[in-house]
């Protein structure tokens, strides 16, 4: 199963995780969370691994968390769809707790739960053409782990979670600063590599200590508790039902989740 689901490897310093299951956009399923977090706590304890680089196969780096899968699964009660939560929260937050540096290389899609994801990792390297955005709120649900504010500004965190858009550019990406740079397509992976080998090269102490510092400013700030908060009003809104949220489950039941995701999108077109 872990072969199937993500590839992972120890080179020169770098432990590399890789998202892989490109026929569905590299859909978060429980198997990878749960695998992902596994892994992630290996890289941690692997003193050979320096900086982690996190990857999707295919065409995208991932559309988020798997619609079919959470079609599939029976969340008829509070404590259920808090269970579920919990899981899909743990295992973007393990990015940014990893105590060693983690950079996201991103291509194609990268949204939902899977933009989440690059937002917790500490560098986000992307590729020309790629997609962002956050649509939850069109289909009736919301954020597992609300990091964008404390990303970007309120203002553009607004208006993207608010109006649910999933067509921000790279440039646009770029410009509100929650990704590091843009690159062409064969070169996203490269110049991954050339920032994690810096942070190789450097004193291993030194890194490790420098992103505890900066991740505790956050922490001194109150985002870990706004993140947990955020998370019960996400059990919230997911254990609510609204006539979008149930139109859109109707639909990927009869007809499948392509046709769900063109019901969504034609309503905002």
């Amino acid at each position: 199963m872990s072969e199937e689901l993500i590839i992972t490897k120890v080179e020169d310093g770098v432990g590399y995780l890789t998202f892989n299951r490109p026929t569905t956009l590299n859909a978060f399923n429980n198997e990878l969370m749960e695998l992902s977090i596994k892994i992630m706590d290996g890289f941690a304890a692997n003193d050979e691994v320096k900086a982690v680089i996190v990857q999707g196969a295919g065409r995208a780096f991932s559309a988020g968390f798997d619609l079919k899968a959470s079609g599939d699964r029976q969340l008829d009660s509070i404590d259920k769809v808090r269970a579920q939560m919990s899981l899909q929260f743990d295992f973007i937050i393990k990015f940014w707790d990893c105590p060693k540096p983690t950079i996201a290389v991103v291509q194609g899609y990268c949204l939902a739960g899977a933009f989440e994801l690059a937002l917790a990792c500490d560098i986000t390297v992307a590729a020309e053409g790629t997609m962002f955005g956050e649509p939850e709120v069109r289909f009736g649900t919301g954020i597992v782990a609300m990091l964008l504010p404390w990303v970007t500004g309120p203002k553009q965190a607004k208006e993207m979670l608010l109006t649910g858009e999933d067509r921000v550019s790279a440039e646009d990406a770029l410009r509100i600063g929650i990704i590091n740079c843009i690159v062409p397509q064969d070169a996203a992976l490269g110049r991954a590599q050339s920032m994690a080998q810096k942070m190789v090269r450097s004193a291993a102490v030194s890194v490790q200590l420098t992103k505890q510092a900066i991740n505790r400013s956050y922490e001194i700030m109150g985002m870990r508790q706004a993140l947990m908060t955020s998370l019960d009003i996400d059990v919230e809104i997911n254990s609510t039902p609204s006539w979008e949220k149930q139109e859109f489950a109707r639909i990927r039941k009869e007809e499948g989740v392509k046709q769900a995701i063109a019901w969504r999108d034609a309503r905002f077109a």
